[in-house]
């Protein structure tokens, strides 16, 4: 069995596993898909899982990077309508912006899956959506830290994902929900590094440049692990000892980090997987053969990983994904 089969597997719901999706056939169909861009190795192991995928299943995907930017998207798909796809899969690079595109859609009678984000728009302009609890990834990040942190007072740097983005909004929401009720811990420094590993650097220097040198700080969440990776390496720069003078935790579960953890310069992870496809063709190939209507939402496993874990060997595990 590959890699891929078992990703595909594992983030599932027992609900979109069904003997009915898994006997239906996707050969011939064409899909299109547009992704938010590759501001992530997260983000570039999707696309990849989602192109293998496709090919598997003998899908026609039509694949279309919208560059970090949602009139691209909305392009996207309004050129996907105009050419009579089959469905149509979406990785929205913000939450709201999407009811006219999905109205037309809908009216083209085109399925539209979500993957991976959410959007601020009527249930019944896309079929389901296909994504972690991203509140939950935020709230275990919270609670590793509480836990490891006990009684001691810590200052939190946050580096949070693309303005306006539903994982930044989630994953925010679900830290500070984790740590409300513990005084000695509070988000001391909060600013946006884009999900790219060059903002998540350039914005950790500024934090440490304004926390005494970073003495006053005790961690730093980060809403992906590219941002984590770039904070490790602005800490590192500054003279400390990442993993140590400052705790680190983020989110994906991306290659890089688990080489952090495995060098003591990173502590804990929450994976997201990046096969959101897997179960979206899954439940796509029922709903195209019969009609057959998918649950609304499909939520992946949200595990947390730290150096208790083997971190090298889940390095070697992921390393062949597209990451």
């Amino acid at each position: 069995m590959s890699i891929i089969t078992k990703l595909a597997l594992a983030a599932s719901l027992a609900t979109a596993l069904s003997g009915a999706a898994l006997a239906q056939d996707l050969t011939g169909k064409v899909i299109g898909f547009s992704q938010i861009g590759s501001e992530s190795g997260w983000r570039a192991a999707e696309t990849s899982v989602t192109k293998q995928q496709a090919e598997e299943r003998g899908i026609d995907l039509k694949f279309a990077d919208a560059q970090q930017k949602q009139e691209n998207q909305i392009k996207a798909l309004r050129g996907f309508i105009a050419q009579g796809v089959d469905a149509i899969l979406v990785a929205p690079v913000v939450a709201t912006g999407w009811d006219d595109v999905l109205k037309e859609a809908k009216e083209a009678e085109i399925p539209v899956i979500l993957l991976d984000r959410g959007v601020d728009a009527p249930e019944d302009l896309y079929l389901t959506s296909v994504a972690s609890d991203q509140v939950k990834e935020g709230r275990v990040a919270g609670d590793w830290l509480v836990q490891t942190v006990g009684d001691k007072d810590c200052n939190v740097v946050e580096l949070q994902g693309t303005v306006g983005s539903s994982p930044a909004i989630n994953r925010k929401q679900g830290f500070e929900e984790a740590i409300a009720g513990h005084a000695n811990v509070k988000i001391a420094q909060s600013q946006t590094g884009d999900f790219t590993r060059s903002k998540g650097k350039e914005v950790m220097e500024a934090f440490l440049k304004s926390s005494n040198g970073g003495a006053d700080i005790c961690a730093v969440y980060a809403h992906n692990d590219d941002m984590a990776v770039g904070a490790i390496q602005a800490i590192k720069d500054a003279g400390l000892k990442p993993g140590t003078d400052i705790l680190v935790v983020s989110i994906d579960a991306v290659p890089d980090i688990f080489t952090a953890i495995a060098a003591g310069e990173a502590n804990a992870t929450v994976e997201l997987t990046p096969n959101m496809a897997g179960p979206a063709f899954d439940v796509l190939a029922a709903y195209l053969a019969d009609g057959t209507e998918p649950e609304k939402f499909i939520i992946t496993e949200s595990k947390l990983y730290t150096a208790a874990d083997d971190p090298a060997g889940e390095y070697d595990r992921r390393k062949g994904l597209g990451y």
